[in-house]
């Protein structure tokens, strides 16, 4: 015998027509709980006395409705779609269906054929699945840099940016700076920092903001590569950027954590400017690594020792670009000329 479901509602309707049958609830009673006519009651108590429980369930139920598609219909909708419109979504295949075929459903019924039938994937099933990547495994094999843009001393002072490196293997933050903006010169800045206090990482890994990676498919300049992707080419320190934000989350969970920790500990210091926020850095730097870095898989540091003079960081870490001398020893750039003095090594600088 097969199971019977019904509703809160029918079981509500069998409990007190079943009071109104051994005397305890009269007619009238059972019509104002139900909200039904006395007269309508009266047809219900006849119907179970001759059927049993069963006669409140409603006529339809189990049958298909009057007004539904037809399959052969459905068959034939789903057909035209995946003849002319296999990548449309349902709203826009409802329109086209309405406007070349004469056809008329609803897009929320060709939603649930075309989910059904797998010409079309819900936005659940569109989800990408990010998989955590491994952690590197020593110290300084990979340095996630990014600029997060905040009101890091709240009303108190501008908003402005805070530079992050952090190591990707053990979670230390090696350099913290505030800057008015994320900008070439911003970055070369702390990286000369950087570069002084730790090293040469192996590579650095970072979004595709305009800094680090030219985005224009072809870039007027010609060697396609920006400024700052330039200098740690210059120093031996490949650079990489990454596809999407979660693929950088060991920095992106650093920047929501400093954007609540960092700016109370300013409030509390009563920090309201750059250069105190950045003299206060060191500190907080500290007690952050102390409590949220973790050793390496590997203990080895592969930081490299920073060989070169002043003079040569310097010429590395600036704005360099490719111009031709002229014939005229003119040399043209950012919509300026500038004339060199003739001489014979002006000129032997020609073309």
């Amino acid at each position: 015998m097969g199971l019977v479901l019904m509703s809160e509602h029918e079981l509500q309707r069998i409990d007190v027509l079943a009071q109104v049958l051994d005397g305890s609830l009269r007619t009238v009673t059972a019509a104002h709980v139900l909200n039904l006519s006395q007269r309508q009651v009266q047809r219900l108590i006849r119907e179970v006395r001759a059927e049993g429980a069963l006669a409140v369930r409603h006529k339809l139920r189990g049958r298909p409705s009057s007004n539904r598609i037809s399959d052969l219909k459905r068959d034939y909708i789903l057909s035209l779609i995946r003849t002319n419109y296999p990548d449309f979504g349902p709203t826009l295949a409802t329109e086209m269906l309405a406007e070349r075929h004469g056809i008329h459903v609803s897009s929320e019924t060709l939603r649930k054929w075309m989910i059904a039938d797998g010409i079309w994937k819900s936005r659940a099933q569109r989800r990408r699945v990010h998989q955590p990547r491994l952690r590197r495994e020593s110290l300084g094999e990979l340095i996630q840099i990014d600029g997060s843009e905040h009101r890091w001393f709240e009303d108190r002072g501008p908003a402005c940016t805070l530079l992050v490196f952090i190591d990707d293997a053990t979670g230390t933050l090696m350099q913290l700076r505030f800057v008015p903006s994320e900008s070439t010169e911003s970055y070369f800045s702390s990286l000369s920092d950087y570069l002084h206090d730790h090293g040469l990482p192996v590579a650095f890994y970072s979004d595709k903001h305009s800094v680090f990676r030219v985005n224009r498919p072809e870039p007027r300049s010609g060697h396609g590569m920006t400024q700052f992707g330039r200098a740690p080419c210059e120093l031996n320190i490949e650079i990489l950027c990454a596809n999407s934000s979660q693929a950088k989350g060991r920095v992106e969970r650093a920047n929501r954590t400093l954007q609540d920790r960092l700016v109370k500990e300013l409030r509390l210091a009563g920090i309201s400017d750059i250069e105190a926020g950045n003299a206060f850095l060191p500190g907080f730097i500290a007690q952050h690594n102390l409590r949220f870095a973790h050793p390496p898989a590997r203990p080895d540091n592969l930081h490299r020792p920073l060989n070169l003079p002043a003079s040569r960081l310097a010429e590395i870490l600036c704005v360099r670009d490719q111009r031709q001398v002229g014939a005229s020893l003119v040399v043209h750039y950012e919509r300026r000329k500038f004339i060199l003095d003739d001489s014979e090594h002006a000129r032997s600088a020609i073309g």
